[in-house]
């Protein structure tokens, strides 16, 4: 954790063994259709503009936690979704300015810093996923450092718990709909 400009960032990074391939887990990690069933730390997660097969805009809406000591706040973030040999996937974020939506009075707009997920095959057991995290966040608005400090960390676990529960009770689709490079392209044009 550290000061910038007067805003408090904190960092972090954590790890889960996942029960899942790495393209099925990069999948199920950025499906607006399904995020919000599993990921309960999320109010809202819609897909705002789709720029290419593997870059969109969305815009999430948080619940607030800590009992309520946290209010919900609201993210634009630039996702881009990268595919490498050896079955690794990197989806990384960085929260944006976007016009069509301006901070709100409704929620206080947080700010990701580069941040995102790495999906790493396991070699003793391909149907397992290594789910590396790392989170650069300003939470913003009036918020004591302590309290970041002291909740981020079981937010992050409970994100963890959350993918692996999601992933047991969500349908994975079979890989009927998967493009060229062995992925599926869930962010169909309409």
């Amino acid at each position: 954790m550290f000061l910038h400009n007067q805003c408090y960032i904190t960092r972090y990074r954590v790890e889960a063994m996942i029960p899942e391939s790495t393209s099925k887990l990069s999948d199920f990690l950025f499906k607006p259709e399904n995020r919000v069933t599993w990921d309960k730390s999320l109010k809202m997660y819609n897909m705002v503009l789709k720029i290419d097969l593997d870059t969109f805009l969305c815009h999430t809406i948080t619940e607030s936690f800590a009992m309520g000591s946290i209010s919900p706040r609201d993210f634009i973030n630039l996702v881009s979704v990268k595919h490498y040999e050896g079955n690794m996937d990197v989806i990384s974020s960085t929260s944006v300015d976007f016009p069509a939506y301006p901070p709100s009075s409704s929620y206080i707009q947080g700010y990701n810093h580069a941040c995102g997920y790495i999906c790493l095959p396991v070699q003793e057991n391909p149907a397992y996923s290594k789910l590396v995290m790392f989170v650069q966040t300003e939470m913003r608005g009036k918020l004591a450092p302590s309290i970041i400090e002291a909740t981020m960390p079981s937010n992050l676990v409970s994100f963890m718990i959350n993918v692996k529960d999601g992933i047991k009770t969500q349908k994975i689709p079979s890989r009927h709909g998967y493009h060229h490079n062995g992925h599926s392209s869930f962010l169909k044009k309409k």
